[in-house]
């Protein structure tokens, strides 16, 4: 009998992403199968050194060498073994590369939004897959893959599409410099849909939901002080979904007190390289049902198109 091979994406990122190198187990809930594992290992990196040890260090020459960044490297492996090498070559030559580096990125998220909770470190950040420095798809043997190497593999190219166009309407750089220049003050609906919107598209449906509410709170609020003719149809359409979007924030409230006696569904934890680790999203943290996350998906889209023609018709 052949040996098993497993298939993987595999992400680098020039920071340190927080948890501890070794191996994470994934599962939907708990004492249920494993749905993917994750392999992490930072290479390169350097001891962190304390105020006083810095105090102590010579002084830096004036045109310093830049100092080297230590590399994440995230490995993440379907548990489910394929038939052979013919079935991995197929997997690899049929690869949807968005689909499958933003399904992988969207795993790694919720090993770091886990890590946040359990280190109460706000600091800890999420990541885009267009961040990473190099993306690889490939199989390899259970005892390769599980230090993060491989038979064989590719360098895959990944582009978001999506966001480049939004980024032309929005004229980031412009704004920037009005943000700084202090021409123009941020909203607070801005930060509130921003956060609403990671937490949807983390499949984090129900703090996006009371996020949403308060977005949309600040929002009618905020949007018509602009006193922009323009934005008044839009506003109108706001003030209709906002009961709705209420009403799916307080459900999710209401589900996350009742899940508050339930046993927990477990939490990622970090565990030696030969150990494991297990977790997955408790009914609080995914929180409603398919039909008001539409509702949320599309009262967060219409807010956002709101934001977007406030700001592209100008900046202040």
């Amino acid at each position: 009998m052949g040996e098993r091979l497993f298939l993987f994406v595999q992400l680098e990122f020039p920071w340190e992403l927080g948890p501890a190198d070794g191996r994470y187990v994934l599962r939907g809930e708990a004492g249920g199968e494993p749905e993917r594992v994750v392999i992490l290992e930072t290479i390169g990196a350097t001891p962190r050194r304390g105020r006083l040890a810095a105090r102590r260090r010579p002084p830096v020459e004036p045109q310093p060498e830049p100092t080297t960044v230590p590399i994440a490297r995230v490995t993440v492996i379907d548990p489910v073994s394929v038939g052979g090498e013919r079935q991995a070559r197929v997997w690899l030559a049929q690869l949807d590369t968005e689909r499958e580096v933003g399904a992988a990125a969207a795993i790694v998220n919720r090993v770091l939004y886990a890590h946040r909770t359990a280190a109460a470190d706000p600091c800890v950040r999420e990541l885009g897959p267009a961040q990473a420095l190099t993306v690889r798809a490939g199989w390899g043997e259970g005892e390769q893959v599980a230090y993060g190497q491989w038979t064989h593999a590719r360098e895959l190219r990944f582009t978001e599409h999506r966001r480049r166009r939004r980024a032309v309407v929005l004229r980031p750089q412009e704004r920037l410099a009005a943000l700084l220049g202090a021409r123009e003050a941020p909203l607070l609906c801005e930060e509130l849909a921003l956060r609403a919107r990671l937490d949807l598209d983390q499949g984090r449906s129900a703090l996006a939901a009371v996020e949403l509410d308060r977005a949309y709170a600040a929002a009618l609020v905020e949007l018509p002080a602009q006193q922009r003719a323009d934005l008044d149809a839009r506003i109108a359409e706001l003030r209709k979904l906002h009961s709705d979007v209420s009403a799916a924030a307080r459900a999710a409230i209401d589900a996350s007190a009742a899940d508050c006696g339930a046993a927990d569904d477990g939490a990622v934890v970090s565990t030696s390289e030969s150990g494991a680790g297990d977790g997955g999203r408790t009914r609080s943290q995914t929180g409603t049902g398919e039909s008001d996350t539409e509702l949320l998906s599309h009262a967060l889209t219409r807010l956002e198109a709101a934001l977007r023609a406030r700001t592209a018709a100008g900046i202040a």
